[in-house]
């Protein structure tokens, strides 16, 4: 499996190095670092307290587009939203420019695409080899920690919100569970290798087909001032969620809630006003219950 990782590494080309320089510059940390453990740590921490998980930006551009090839930013592109608007992106876009990240500053490893529930081929993820150990590391959920993997046992992580583990059901598969707001599956890890090429054909698929995720509904989630934040279009009123001590807690948007929500997550106003109006959701002024 090390040469399968490797090889399947080799597919998915490092992010450039002055683009890589630029995107630790902005998560204020060093130009070169070490493929460590702790320097993994320091760049998830980094990463899901700068870059939101998001599907405004999804909903935007699939408005806009009318070649499937356009909607998805993957690598570069998806690091150039985010500086000019503060975009972030759901999983095969967030894992890919993450993994990217990752191969430029030299850590082996390889993509992953996994399942929720009776979804199929809906999520995906980065499996890492380092010191010798398998671990699983997930911006596109997010999983707030490096979760170790384990084929013979159940294996656990903290983090600073939750709890994480990961059980074996079978040879390359793996449940994976957390335990805020309650104890759940969050996918099935299938730990198996996936090229470059049939990774971006997933990620396009993703937009293209009827079943797409998180094409209906914006959603946002990321740490702010160490706590949990989140949107959902779906829920009314609107309102930011905070998550204190995995005790949720709504604060209702007022006159303008497409600069509130943008604002909270540092995002371009425009973006989250297009993705709601596309929606037929009026960002100048609150939805009554």
């Amino acid at each position: 499996m090390i040469g399968a990782m490797k090889n399947t590494a080799a597919e998915t080309a490092p992010l450039r190095e002055d683009l890589a320089r630029r995107v630790l510059r902005h998560f204020g940390l060093p130009r070169e670092l070490p493929p460590s453990l702790n320097t993994l740590r320091l760049l998830l921490q980094r990463y899901t307290r700068t870059v939101p998980w998001e599907s405004a930006s999804r909903i935007v551009r699939r408005a806009q587009y009318a070649d499937a090839a356009d909607y998805a930013l993957l690598g570069a592109a998806f690091w150039a939203s985010h500086f000019e608007q503060g975009t972030g992106g759901a999983c095969y876009e967030s894992n890919y420019a993450f993994f990217a990240l990752l191969r430029r500053i030299g850590f082996a490893g390889y993509l992953t695409i996994n399942d929720m529930g009776s979804a199929i081929g809906c999520h995906s993820a980065i499996v890492l080899l380092l010191d010798g150990r398998k671990r699983l590391v997930d911006v596109g959920f997010p999983l707030y920690a490096i979760l170790p993997l384990s084929d013979e046992r159940e294996s656990t992580v903290d983090s600073p919100f939750m709890r994480y583990m990961a059980k074996p059901l079978a040879e390359s598969r793996y449940e994976i569970w957390r335990d805020t707001p309650r104890d759940q599956t969050v996918f099935h890890l299938n730990d198996v290798p996936v090229g470059a090429a049939d990774y971006r054909s997933a990620t396009r698929h993703d937009y293209r087909h009827d079943g797409g995720q998180f094409l209906n509904e914006v959603v946002i989630h990321k740490v702010v001032d160490e706590q949990l934040w989140r949107f959902n279009s779906d829920e009314r009123p609107l309102c930011l969620q905070q998550f204190v001590a995995g005790e949720r807690q709504d604060h209702q948007l007022g006159d303008d809630p497409a600069g509130e929500v943008a604002s909270k997550f540092g995002m371009a106003r425009d973006v989250v006003a297009e993705a709601l109006g596309i929606l037929g959701i009026d960002s100048a002024a609150p939805i009554p219950k």
